[in-house]
């Protein structure tokens, strides 16, 4: 399992989540020995983490911009201090 994880730490968000579609696919089919099911529900439960924390990094560096009185643009807020 240590492998999978090394295999997929580099991937980027897009292709985890085609990795993980896939898997959703074959399991989906129903033509997976079960078996092979639980390792491939397993490597696609890895895939989500992995997506899940890439969305987490993106969403951390949102910025909101902020208007001024007249609606022009005066600077950015970090998107941990936006109300929520």
């Amino acid at each position: 399992m240590a492998s999978d994880t090394q295999t997929i730490d580099p991937l980027s968000f897009e292709d985890a989540l085609r990795a993980l579609e896939t898997i959703v696919r074959q399991l989906e089919s129903g033509d997976v020995p079960l078996e092979d099911s639980i390792s491939l529900y397993e490597k696609g439960e890895q895939l989500r983490q992995h997506c899940q924390k890439r969305l987490d990094a993106a969403q951390a560096r949102i910025e909101k911009i902020v208007a001024g009185p007249d609606g022009a643009a005066i600077g950015t807020q970090p998107f941990e201090a936006l109300d929520r």
